[in-house]
């Protein structure tokens, strides 16, 4: 029996209500945050064929709600290991419930670990949490990048994440929309500063300036359901593109994400 190369993942939910993504190697399966309930989580698990008694690792990103609301619930019921950097740790306190201590650990920012068959390298992002970071899954001169949730994308950032086989890109919100709603100035300041999140212009720029030969997919995440419109990210993302010279159907693929439906498992 040959070998798997790569690895697999799954966008199960991504957006301002709640973030959950699965990543599966033939040695470890492991969830990134848990922002929904754990019923909602098991249930999109389920969508893509998988189920959450087999997660061994769940990491977390930061302590927003929408990536945590199910933590507690999915450590105390499938006793997975948890990570999360010292300062997240401390800022989730006691709001996810009681978790076994020997559950949690230490994943620092801008380290890198390995699990099983997969390295994972963490990175710090721009946005308004104790110590948010996100990751970049590798295996086999493989790729995946997972970057929400950041007001702006700094070089470091852009140096620890270029030329990725795939990514799951923030395209959070379109400008005009947001100025134009109903929200708060307050919490609309919150969204456009540099400690908030990415617009559809943004992340396309963003991508512009990381993507590489190896790069195949680009996934639009953390949409807001009330600041954007699905078809205005798309057409966003794959307009800058193809305005570079580089062909948005065939060479590098856009793709949707959704807060209620599981993407497809992709094989990377």
């Amino acid at each position: 029996m040959t070998k798997e190369n790569g690895f697999k993942y799954s966008i199960l939910a991504s957006g301002s209500t709640g973030n959950v993504t699965y990543i599966e190697t033939p040695e470890r399966k492991i969830l990134v945050d848990a922002g929904l309930s754990g019923k909602k989580i098991e249930g999109l698990m389920n969508e893509i064929g998988r189920s959450l008694r087999d997660v061994d690792s769940l990491l977390v990103t930061h302590e927003h709600k929408d990536h945590v609301a199910g933590l507690g619930v999915l450590a105390r019921k499938y006793k997975m290991n948890l990570y999360a950097n010292e300062l997240t740790w401390q800022a989730i306190g006691d709001a996810c419930g009681k978790i076994d201590t020997t559950q949690k650990h230490i994943f620092e920012m801008g380290k890198m670990l390995t699990f099983g068959d997969i390295d994972i390298e963490s990175f710090g992002v721009s946005h308004d949490a104790a110590a948010p970071q996100f990751y970049k899954f590798m295996k086999d001169g493989k790729s995946f990048v997972m970057l929400t949730d950041t007001g702006y994308v700094s070089d470091r950032m852009r140096g620890t994440i270029e030329n990725a086989d795939a990514y799951l890109m923030e395209s959070n919100h379109d400008v005009e929309i947001l100025r134009m709603g109903n929200y708060p100035w307050r919490l609309k300041q919150r969204i456009i500063s540099d400690h908030g999140h990415l617009s559809n212009e943004d992340g396309a720029s963003t991508a512009l300036s990381v993507i590489g030969t190896q790069t195949k997919k680009i996934l639009l995440g953390h949409r807001s359901q009330e600041n954007n419109l699905k078809e205005l990210a798309h057409m966003t993302m794959e307009n800058t593109l193809m305005q570079h010279d580089i062909d948005a159907k065939n060479d590098v693929q856009v793709l949707d994400t959704s807060h209620v439906e599981a993407s497809p498992l992709y094989h990377i």
